[in-house]
């Protein structure tokens, strides 16, 4: 049952997030807003993801949390590899000036990140306290950058969060045409590789639609969450041979 839009739950420090359950329904002014308040450290991120809610909020705002009904999903095995993309991958992995890395520059991908603003609204949501939330979630393990580099540069790339074997993807930014998307798919590589079979994307957008991406209902989100947190996590290194998983591996 979707919580009323005139009331909502909010925390103190420490305090345990309400039912995902109760978040305003989509008939209401903020569909999916479950709670305000809170702190954004690890032990509480932590609780928060593996319960399927996420923060975003903005300026002048106080800390938000969300649990959209339904969940944008991308099964990995349904991700959309178009022929263009395709044949500019097997040309980025081939070449000597191009490359894909992991956690080498945390802090310069989620502040490329922050300079976009969010599908559908103005300014960004990545507010320096959540830069450095999740920066401090980074330092602890469980956050990660995935970095696209062109003649030394950093040209795209995206972070994520990652609990057990459950990839929550975060945002993504371009410098250079294809670089975020290119990102993408190592992840999705690598994370087929790895065994994990889903990626969280929080919100339906035209882009990630395009790229694979579907709706799923929330319980059955929250099911398969709980059941992939009890997967030991990846050890979060990319190796060149992973883009075999997308380029001529059939999933």
């Amino acid at each position: 049952m979707s919580r009323k839009p005139e009331s909502i739950t909010w925390l103190a420090a420490g305090e345990s997030f309400p039912p995902a359950s109760s978040a305003w329904g989509a008939d209401t002014p903020a569909p999916g807003l479950l709670a305000a308040g809170g702190q954004l450290d690890v032990a509480t991120l932590i609780q928060a993801y593996s319960q399927g809610i996420f923060p975003w909020f903005s300026p002048g705002q106080p800390t938000l949390w969300w649990s959209p009904e339904p969940r944008m999903v991308l099964n990995t095995r349904d991700f959309r590899l178009h022929r263009s993309l395709k044949k500019t991958i097997r040309c980025f992995a081939q070449s000597d000036s191009t490359r894909l890395s992991f956690d080498q520059a945390f802090g310069q991908v989620i502040r490329a990140c922050a300079q976009k603003p969010r599908d559908g609204q103005n300014g960004t949501w990545i507010v320096p306290e959540m830069i450095g939330a999740y920066e401090t979630l980074h330092l602890a393990g469980h956050a990660h950058s995935v970095e696209t580099w062109v003649d030394g540069k950093l040209a795209g790339g995206l972070y994520c969060v990652n609990l057990g074997g459950m990839v929550f993807g975060e945002s993504m930014f371009a410098h250079q045409s294809d670089a975020s998307k290119i990102a993408l798919a190592g992840l999705v590589a690598f994370c087929r590789a790895s065994g994990i079979d889903m990626i969280d994307c929080q919100q339906n957008t035209a882009h990630l639609a395009s790229l694979g991406a579907a709706q799923m209902p929330r319980p059955e989100f929250m099911s398969r969450v709980k059941q992939r947190l009890t997967i030991q996590a990846p050890i979060w290194q990319f190796d060149p041979l992973h883009w075999h998983q997308i380029l001529t591996v059939q999933p």
